[in-house]
This record gives structure tokens, sequence and C-alpha cells, in this order.
């Protein structure tokens, strides 16, 4: 719980940086500034997660060579694992400004939201290069189990993104009203400073020193590079599949009706906010798991994984009581729709039973990257949303026409089936390692 606290917030800081541009413009710069925000989130969060998922593969590394006290190898991994997000965030600059920028001039978009998201895409699209840098120092830092510091520049980060957006969105203290124009030059600055606070602290700290007198900024080896992407790599598809599936869901639930839609983006938004916490469980098993792993201490590593199942389905549990008691109050938070309401209130009835299979699934990933395993569990993630899950929504909601309940129901279909299939990959490594061992 002392890892994966810290680790909830930062994951959650991601999240609510969009959140909170999206309120401020709505808020301060009207109805064509909001489309614009929410047509150019839609893009981003793609590339988003397919950045943090290259990022994320030092991690699982770091754990287990510090496992085997190998600090010249930890230090030389940060050093390839630099230049690697370095890169990737030049492509997915490239590929998100160019790549949506021919997108939306040609997907039949409103004209004046398209002009008015251009300065906002590209201010956002230039913060990618300092959030993956940020990124590198910050799954370091947690490899080795430090993960308060990235939750304190991450809180301090999204304090200053929310003041600097409404002062330059709405023209305080002498700066002229900027519009969406602001909102993507508080990110981009709280991204910068973001970065420069977490390499400084890193590179600085005595917690370090032993591990940073090998980092230099100019090494790359091509072994270590492969093996960070053997792993960055296949973690950045889970979060692209995963991604992938809830936004085909969100289409469905369009077919059935724009109602149903509302109703879908409130319950699964209340969702993912608690699932938030199964994810920091998840990335605290994976440090646990993996140190456990490199030192070979198998029967260490099962109590980890047997402790991050537990502690994930008791916070689960009480979520899922938490939205059957006030699944009528809850939406208000978000619409004040009276049908909307009312329907995504149903929904989160569902959520219940949905939230413990997405929590045990995801600790099921958390574990298993521990252990260097990305491969079969990417597959896992493929066939359990997008052969199971979606097209049982699809058949459930439309077919059957049980409309966005079935819909739902499908993804907890899915869900369940990649919180099994995870659950029996990692019992069948760990068993052959402790007969190996």
């Amino acid at each position: 719980m002392a890892l994966a606290g810290p680790v909830v917030i930062s994951q959650l800081g991601h999240t609510l940086v969009q959140t909170a541009d999206t309120m401020i413009v709505g808020h301060f710069a009207g109805t064509i500034s909001l489309a614009a925000v929410s047509l150019t989130h839609s893009v981003f969060m793609v590339v988003l997660v397919i950045g943090l998922g290259i990022a994320y593969g030092l991690t699982p590394l770091i754990a287990q060579e510090n496992g085997k006290s190998n600090k010249e190898e930890c230090g030389k991994l940060l050093s390839n694992s630099f230049w690697i997000n370095i890169v990737s965030g030049i492509l997915l600059f490239c590929i998100v400004y160019f790549g949506s920028m021919f997108a939306m001039q040609h997907a039949d978009q409103d004209p004046k939201v398209v002009n008015e998201a251009k300065p906002y895409l590209l201010l956002l699209s230039l913060s990618i290069l300092p959030l993956m840098t940020f990124n590198t120092f910050k799954q370091f830092a947690e490899g080795l189990g430090f993960t308060k510091q990235a939750m304190q520049v991450t809180i301090w980060g999204n304090v200053l993104n929310v003041v600097l957006a409404i002062i330059l969105v709405k023209g305080m203290f002498g700066f002229p009203p900027m519009g969406i124009r602001g909102v993507g030059i508080a990110t981009l600055i709280d991204r910068i400073l973001m970065m420069l606070v977490m390499m400084f602290y890193v590179l600085r700290s005595k917690h370090f020193k032993s591990y940073i007198i090998h980092f230099k900024f100019f090494s790359v080896q091509k072994a270590r590079v492969t093996s960070i992407l053997k792993i960055g790599t296949p973690v950045a598809m889970q979060y692209v599949f995963e991604i992938g599936a809830f936004a085909g869901a969100s289409l469905i639930a369009g077919k059935i009706g724009a109602l149903e839609q509302a109703s879908h983006q409130v319950a699964i938004t209340l969702a993912s906010m608690t699932y938030m916490m199964a994810s920091g469980v998840a990335a605290a098993a994976t440090i646990k798991v993996g140190n456990s792993f490199g030192n070979r201490k198998f029967v260490r590593l099962q109590k980890f994984a047997k402790v991050s199942y537990h502690l994930v389905l008791l916070f689960m549990i009480c979520t899922a009581i938490l939205f059957a008691v006030f699944n009528q109050q809850l939406p208000y938070l978000i619409s004040k729709d009276a049908d909307v309401i009312q329907l995504a209130a149903q929904l989160l009835l569902v959520a219940g039973l949905f939230q413990l299979f997405d929590g045990t699934q995801v600790v099921g990933l958390g574990i298993l990257r521990g252990m260097g395993d990305v491969n079969v569990p990417t597959l896992i993630t493929f066939i359990s949303y997008w052969i199971i899950g979606l097209p049982a929504g699809y058949f459930m909601g439309i077919v059957l026409q049980w409309g966005i309940k079935g819909v739902w129901y499908g993804l907890t279909l899915g869900l369940l089936s990649s919180s099994i299939l995870l659950n029996m990959r990692y019992r069948y490594i760990a068993s052959r390692k402790l007969v190996i061992a």
C-alpha cells in the first residue's frame, strides 16, 4: 500500500490534467472551444497511453536488477531508456500532430472546431517530449521503490496547470484572453517543469548516487534498448487494446442512441476513477514481484502476488457496495440530465461486478510484468477485449436489443475472461519457477 498509494495519485494526475482542461474551457471559452478540446483529446489519449506503455518498460527491469543488487545495470538501463523515450516522444509528436491534422481535415468535422483545435493540438503535441522524459526518471525511481516523489511532482504540476490555464484562458494579470490556446500553453509549461524537477531529483538525490554514477547521457546499447522495448512495446499495446475496446463500446452505445451514449460516458468515468486504485496496486505488484523475481525468491514472489489480489478484491468489493448504495446520487457529479442519471444509475449496478474483474485483471497484468512476461498477456488482452468482450457487447446490446446494459454485460464478460486467463498464466509460470528453484 505504501508503494501503491503514490502511484495511484501520479496516474490520476495524467487523467486529471485532461479533465481540468475540459472543465476550464467549458466554463470560460465556449462551445466551439469545448468541442475542439474533445476532438483533440480523443486522438491524444491513444498516443499518450502508447508513450506511457513504452516508458513503463523500464520499471520491471529496474526492479529485477535491483533485486540482484546490480546497480551498474540499473544506471545503464536508465541511459538507454532516456534515449528510447526521447526518440519515441519525437515520433509520437509527428504522428499525433501531422496525422491528426490530416485526419481532422478529412473526417467531415466542423471547420470552426478544426481551426480552433489546431493551436491546441500543436501545444499538446509538443508536451509529449517533456512528458516522456519525465516518465523516464519517474519509472526509474518507482522501479527502485521510490513512488512518493513522482506523486508530489504530479500534484504540484496539476495545481500549476489549473492556475495557469485559468489565468491564460480568461486573460488575467495583464495577459490577453487566449481561449483554448491558453490551456495548451499551461499544459506545456507544466510538463516542462515536471520534467526538470524529476530529472533534478533523480540525478542529484543521495538515494540514487550509486546508480547514477553509471548513467551516461550518450550511452546506448542495442541489447539494453531491445530488452526495454521487449517489455515496453507489448505494455503499450495492452493499453491500446484496452482504451480501444472502451472507445469501441462508446461507439456501440452511440448506435443505440444519444441517451445511452451519454449514460455510458457518465458510468465509465466513475468506474475509471476506482480503476486507478487497482492500477496503483498493479504497479506496486510489478515492483515487488520484479524485485523477488530478480533475486529468485519465488515463495516471496507468490506471497506478494497473493496479497495484491486480496488487496484489489477488498477495494473493489467496497467500491461495488458504494456504486450499489449511491447509484442514484453518483451520476449527479457529472450530469444533471434526469434521463441520463436514471440510466447511468442502472449501469453502476452492473459496474459492481464489472469492477471486480477489472481490478483482478489489471493486477494480473502487473504481476506478470514484474516477472518479465508481457507477450502472452498482450495476446490475452486482445482476445478478451476484441474477440470476446466487444463482439459479445454488440450481440447483446444490438442484436438481442438489450440496450446499453447488454454492451456492459459484454465488457464484463471480456474482463472476466482476461482476469481468469491472466491468473492461469501467472500460476503456470510460478509453478515452473518453483520446480526449477
